[in-house]
């Protein structure tokens, strides 16, 4: 026989932290116990139980001590007591069984034995308990249970004023109203927890997705241009058609980069719970500063682009100027994808606390009634969160015109 193969550590697959993040995974090892682990459940079960015990040694120790007045035997004062006590052990799991439990025990204590100074508190807290960890339809069993209870607790007692019976009732749906208002309270609060979470994620997936068509959908489409326009060049200028498809490289390995950037973005959530990433972080954002290079792949393309540029608009805080450089960018990616123009022009300025960026070109135009595309909705959201405001069509006199103006913070 071959000696086995030597074993490896199989490698651990965290979860991701991140609410986009991908789950990879990952063995699966059952019966494994971590020592040392401690879970909330776990620790709230030992307090109920810690709870439950003390109660169940007072009733004892109270019992045994009122032996010679009890109206029936010890051992069954003592198993009253007990089902009084204990089912506060599970007042988180089961409220309404051990409640009812309880409450039918300390009637049965007050009709046939005698009432114990402690048992009532004990009931007090199981009918908090129903209120605060029952479900909101077993919840409402708590005041009729403690009703019925009530009336059997107090109906041996004699009792010549009505307002003791009347004021412990009062004081035990007080404890059941604080118990429901509280998980009530936490129910609303856990709904908006949820409702924020499901918004941050479709946030998050609409600005994914606004980075992937802004950055890869413009380089895509430049590069059909290029191999366009190096497929009628191929037999006449050789030179030429080389220079085209340098470019197709060149952009294609932008297109690259720029989807490795934003899959990073996916990744960076899981960081925190599997370390940093090993590989370098891409902090590249494009800004106003990199339109001479964009404009350089479509000149290329055979669109001539004229770019004028306020210098004012170089200091702008970096949102702003990552997100002119965006809006820009979508704009000629329309220009090359829709409007056969020959020429394009860009300006950016600022004037009157904005930055003011429009795109002319003159082409085609757009034609009467036309529904903005995924490009132009991109474009204002991304004007929305700045607080902005964008406005396209057609220009004067021809050609398409788009036009947003974002206030400099």
């Amino acid at each position: 026989m071959s000696p086995p193969p030597a074993t490896r550590p199989l490698p651990a697959h965290p979860l991701p932290a991140h609410p986009l993040a991908v789950r990879l995974p990952g063995p699966r090892l059952p019966g494994l116990r971590l020592p040392g682990l401690r879970t909330p459940a776990a620790r709230s079960g030992r307090w109920d139980l810690a709870l439950a015990g003390a109660f169940l040694a007072l009733a004892t120790v109270e019992r045994i001590g009122a032996a010679d007045t009890l109206r029936a035997p010890l051992p069954l004062a003592l198993a009253l007591g007990a089902a009084v006590a204990v089912p506060l052990a599970v007042r988180r799991t089961h409220p309404l069984a051990g409640y009812l439990i309880g409450s039918a025990a300390l009637s049965a204590e007050a009709l046939f034995v005698l009432p114990s100074p402690v048992s009532p508190y004990a009931n007090l807290i199981g009918l908090y308990s129903i209120g605060l960890y029952a479900t909101r339809r077993r919840a409402w069993f708590g005041p009729f249970a403690a009703l019925l209870g009530m009336a059997a607790y107090f109906a041996d007692l004699g009792h010549a004023y009505p307002v003791i019976p009347t004021g412990v009732l009062f004081l035990w749906l007080l404890g059941w109203a604080v118990g429901y208002g509280t998980a009530r309270r936490a129910e609303e609060r856990e709904a908006a927890r949820l409702r924020l979470r499901q918004q941050v994620v479709a946030e998050e997936r609409a600005r994914l997705a606004r980075e992937l068509h802004d950055s890869v959908g413009h380089t895509l489409n430049v590069m059909l241009v290029q191999a366009g326009a190096a497929r009628r060049l191929l037999d006449r200028g050789p030179e030429r058609t080389r220079e085209l498809l340098t470019g197709m490289e060149h952009t294609g390995r932008e297109a690259l980069d720029d989807l490795d950037r934003v899959l990073g973005l996916l990744r960076r959530g899981a960081e925190d719970a599997a370390g940093p990433d090993p590989r370098p972080a891409q902090p590249f954002q494009p800004g106003l500063a990199d339109l001479g290079r964009l404009t350089d792949r479509l000149g290329q393309a055979g669109l001539r682009v004229s770019v004028l540029v306020d210098p004012a608009a170089h200091r702008v805080p970096r949102s702003l100027d990552v997100s002119a450089y965006r809006i820009v960018q979508e704009a000629l990616t329309n220009t090359v994808k829709h409007a056969r123009a020959g020429s394009v022009t860009v300006t950016v300025r600022c004037a009157g606390g904005s930055l003011d960026v429009e795109v002319r070109d003159d082409g085609r135009g757009a034609p009467a009634g036309y529904a903005p595309g995924r490009g132009l909705l991109g474009v204002a959201e991304r004007v929305s969160v700045l607080g902005g405001r964008v406005e396209h069509g057609p220009g004067e006199p021809g050609g398409f015109r788009l036009r947003a103006v974002l206030p400099i913070p």
